[in-house]
């Protein structure tokens, strides 16, 4: 079915005070339903042989408030790449930090694997690792912060 003819129908049924409209063309099967208590339009376009099924968009979620967001102090470690995070040389080897060690600027803290290449990230900072703020094994963003050294 043609984009604009589905537009059509669509506006047809936003504007009338029509509540379900099924259009059969071909092979080709469209049920626009107007829901009274969301201001959206529903579309199904089914396929031959297919089982009909209903898409009923989910409603509104009232506005959660979110709790406050608590800056870490310290100087924070930030990924200087996109990657996958580890926390230790191998599997099965201690990591190269835990929270309350004491650091050294230069000191290795974790392995960023980036495209098959592994990336030592090194402290910017003596002091002590006060968190450290992602997992062994998961992705990091360019920027995200890794560790608080406070």
């Amino acid at each position: 079915m043609d984009l604009r003819k589905l537009k059509t129908l669509i506006d047809l049924v936003a504007e009338s005070d029509i509540a379900e409209l099924e259009v059969t063309e071909g092979e080709s099967k469209v049920r626009i339903v107007k829901s009274s208590a969301l201001p959206q339009n529903q579309v199904v376009m089914m396929q031959p042989g297919m089982q009909q099924q209903h898409y009923q968009p989910a409603p509104a979620a009232a506005p959660v408030a979110e709790p406050a967001v608590v800056e870490p102090t310290g100087i924070i470690v930030k990924s200087p790449m996109v990657g996958t995070f580890y926390r230790s040389a191998a599997p099965g080897s201690p990591a190269f930090v835990e929270v309350g060690a004491t650091v050294k600027e230069g000191d290795t803290l974790c392995i960023i694997e980036a495209m098959k290449l592994l990336n030592e990230i090194d402290s910017d900072a003596a002091g002590v690792v006060t968190q450290i703020l992602v997992e062994n094994g998961q992705p990091v963003e360019f920027g995200q912060p890794l560790f608080v050294i406070g």
